[in-house]
């Protein structure tokens, strides 16, 4: 696989469910960090039981990866009941295997736009 289609295949084994098959993507030096919250996880084992531990009712739409080289940007959507939220995960892959990734999360609702910028922008539509 590429590193583009590693990166796919996590997210993909962890809608389906498939906790062996994602952690089989991932490296055993695997470390990922979400910055917004502080939060690192360590190894790819935790990582996986983080995942694996959510509250069920959620599913992961990967709507693109971009990638160069071994690093790989991938931005997906995970809806749980009236909740989207947004991912930008960047990983790096070696060996076929994703070694890190930096997620950033959040919500569909966002955070208000500050009023000095109203003069500028249009509404968003979506995808």
């Amino acid at each position: 696989m590429t590193p583009a289609e590693t990166v796919r295949a996590l997210f993909e084994r962890m809608e389906a469910r498939d906790w062996d098959g994602a952690r089989a993507t991932l490296a055993d030096g695997f470390a990922c960090d979400y910055p917004h919250t502080g939060e690192r996880f360590g190894s790819a084992d935790a990582f996986v039981a983080m995942n694996h531990a959510y509250p069920e009712g959620w599913h992961i739409t990967v709507d693109e990866t971009v990638a160069e080289g071994p690093r790989v940007a991938a931005r997906v959507r995970v809806s749980h009941g009236d909740t989207l939220f947004h991912c930008l995960s960047f990983a790096e892959v070696e060996d076929g295997l994703i070694t890190r990734s930096v997620d950033f999360w959040l919500d569909d609702a966002g955070e208000p736009a500050p009023d000095w910028r109203a003069p500028f922008r249009l509404p968003q539509e979506p995808d």
